[in-house]
């Protein structure tokens, strides 16, 4: 996997991850996955909607994760 994609859930980032964070994660993994940096103008939309897809999958996994000796389960 991509090594560059960091952890963002507590207590490895003690405070709530942001949305500009979970989206710079979403956006390595689609860029990892697809083998483009940046795609070409026809693969625009597929390549948007993938980040979009992965970003909202990750909110709703860190929003559903009970972390074991934090305070509260993390919520966005």
């Amino acid at each position: 996997m991509c090594r560059s994609i960091k952890t963002l859930r507590p207590p490895v980032l003690p405070e709530e991850a942001t949305e500009d964070e979970i989206r710079a994660a979403a956006l390595q993994y689609v860029r990892k996955v697809s083998g483009f940096r940046a795609p070409a103008a026809h693969n625009r939309e597929v390549f948007d909607r993938a980040v979009d897809t992965v970003a909202a999958a990750t909110a709703e996994l860190l929003t559903g994760l009970e972390v074991r000796g934090s305070r509260a389960p993390a919520s966005h």
